[in-house]
């Protein structure tokens, strides 16, 4: 026979390990809950053979506990230590995308989610088959390192995530406010976006000129810039009216940023002459 005592004072909790104990698909399983002053024991008994099983599904049982009971805590607890600086809005956004990476069952964080569960069911195994007794409180605070280190560095992307949307929204609202604030130069410009990137056109149809003479500043000598960062360079130039845009390839985050920045000044457009000519052209060129 083997037996474990899994000490705990949260109801909660207490409540999640009887239910899911009371799942274990094995004979010659008997548990009771025993309550006391300060914490509750639950102790478990397993007269059975497959001893190796049986301590996999309770490792099972207490890692998913752990996880839904108090992997929020522990993510808010990383965040006080290393980024107190943040106000309680601020954190709480980031602690809920923290959990949306780690929950995003379609991208690539999927696996980073399976692993770092592997590190903590990993620690529970280990401890658990070689002790009569964890209180949960205790194994949380001092055995399981190297899972709160993945949680660490997944929290790590999500504040740099925050702090890059953070500065983007601020950037876009300094750039509308500069539209708003100007008369406009220019009373039409057509911007062809062709294989994700910008062609300028006046109202006569000619191709404009991307103006850079504005990003090149010696102290941004070591970045590089792209045709569109040109072409929004221009744009904040020539200040047109109406800005209409023709989409011969799909829109991405830069015809977005786009509409977001000039607004009701902004039209998309899909099936002009302009549109069919640029379509031909491209159609053509992929030809060859």
């Amino acid at each position: 026979m083997v037996s474990l005592c899994i000490k705990a004072n949260n109801n909660s909790t207490i409540d999640y390990l009887m239910l899911h104990i009371g799942k274990i698909n094995f004979e010659n399983i008997v548990f009771v809950k025993k309550n006391f002053s300060k914490y509750t024991n639950i102790i478990v008994h397993y007269i059975g053979n497959n001893i190796p099983e049986f301590y996999n599904e309770l490792a099972s049982i207490i890692t998913n506990c752990i996880i839904d009971k108090y992997e929020d805590s522990i993510i808010y607890k990383l965040l006080l230590l290393n980024y107190f600086y943040f106000d309680e809005i601020d954190m709480n956004i980031i602690k809920d995308n923290c959990k949306l990476l780690m929950e995003n069952n379609h991208s690539d964080t999927a696996s980073i989610e399976n692993h770092i569960n592997k590190y903590l069911w990993a620690s529970v195994l280990r401890y658990i088959s070689y002790n009569k007794a964890i209180f949960l409180d205790g194994f949380i605070t001092f055995r399981i390192s190297e899972y709160i280190n993945c949680l660490d560095e997944i929290l790590d992307f999500a504040v740099s995530q925050f702090v890059v949307n953070r500065e983007y929204a601020e950037f876009i609202d300094m750039l509308r406010l500069y539209i708003s604030s100007r008369t406009p130069c220019t009373e039409i410009i057509h911007l062809i976006y062709l294989n994700e990137e910008a062609i300028l056109l006046d109202k006569q149809k000619n191709v404009i000129t991307l103006a850079k003479n504005n990003l090149d500043k010696c102290y941004l000598s070591d970045i590089s810039f792209s045709t569109n960062d040109y072409a929004l360079n221009s744009l904040l130039t020539l200040l047109p009216s109406k800005l209409i845009i023709h989409l011969i390839s799909p829109a991405d985050d830069f015809i977005n940023t786009l509409q977001v920045i000039f607004g009701n000044s902004a039209s998309i457009c899909t099936d002009c002459e302009i549109c069919k000519i640029y379509k031909s052209l491209n159609k053509t060129k992929g030809s060859y």
